[in-house]
This record gives C-alpha cells, sequence and structure tokens, in this order.
C-alpha cells in the first residue's frame, strides 16, 4: 500500500526499505533496540508487515507490525529520524498502519511504549490494557540476565 502527502510517502514494499538507516536508527538511537544485530533487523523485516516513510526518495522513518492478519497485530520499532520529527509523520504513520490493519479487519492489536503513550492514545486510539488480569508475558530468560542488554519488564524496577 502506498500513502501520499505532499513529498513524503508512506510505503509498505519491503524492497524500498534502506536496512542501513532502519538498522542505525534502532541501534544507535532506540531504547527498545539494544544490542540487536544486523541479522536480527534483517530477520525482523521479513516476518513483519513493513512501513516505510519517505521524503523524496530517502527514508526518513520506519514501523513495522507482526500481525496473522486476523485476530492479532504488535506494532513495533516504530520511529521518525530527528530531523523530520514534528512535522507530522509519526501521527501519519500510526494512522497508515491502523487504517491497514483495520482494512484487514484485525481483532485485537498492541504495543509497548516508555514515551509515546499521548500518540497513540490520540492518533491511534489506544488504552491501558484491557483486561490486564488475563493477558500475561514472557521475556526470553538470556534477557533479564544479561546486564549488557539492559532490558527491563514493563512494571518491574
Amino acid at each position: 500500500m502506498i500513502f501520499i502527502r505532499g513529498d513524503y510517502q508512506i510505503n509498505t514494499d519491503k524492497d524500498k526499505l534502506q536496512i542501513e538507516v532502519i538498522h542505525r536508527y534502532l541501534t544507535e538511537s532506540a531504547y527498545w533496540a539494544t544490542g540487536r544485530t544486523l541479522e536480527m533487523t534483517k530477520k525482523t523485516i521479513e516476518h513483519s508487515l513493513c512501513f516505510g516513510v519517505y521524503h523524496r526518495k530517502q527514508q526518513v522513518g520506519f514501523s513495522r507490525i507482526v500481525t496473522d492478519y486476523t485476530i492479532f497485530a504488535y506494532l513495533c520499532d516504530a520511529f521518525v529520524l530527528p530531523e523530520y520529527q514534528g512535522q507530522g509523520l509519526g501521527k501519519w504513520l500510526t494512522e497508515a498502519m491502523l487504517q491497514v490493519l483495520d482494512h484487514e479487519g484485525v481483532n485485537w492489536s498492541m504495543l509497548a511504549t516508555r514515551d509515546a503513550h499521548e500518540l497513540y492514545e490520540i492518533y491511534g486510539g489506544y488504552k491501558k490494557l484491557y483486561l490486564p488480569q488475563n493477558w500475561m508475558g514472557r521475556v526470553h530468560p538470556d534477557l533479564l540476565r544479561s546486564p549488557q542488554k539492559k532490558f527491563s519488564v514493563p512494571g518491574e524496577q
């Protein structure tokens, strides 16, 4: 799918993704991707619905969705490069992702964020987890033991 706004484009074509831009941002600027290797970045892209944000032909943003296209979707790795922030691109990216999910009829989507709650509440309609007494999660035990990973389980200090 393609979304166009002026000189900007959001595109789900994986062949257009600039892996080096994505990997550089994730490993140098994203708190959630600490320790991610290039091979891991490539593998996550291979197994996800991806959205590239482009200014002319230069990639300036990215996000991906892990989904079965019916029941469940998990939004992750969303970013807009700092020099392009403040132009509404993150909001537009959120709206585009949700438009695709709604078109597919996906029943439930979720995400995790440390600092963008308001963006997702206003532009995505996200709320704190419904029925938290029913939802559970699991983190790979090696991540919890490794001091280099700097990983924290949401809700734990």
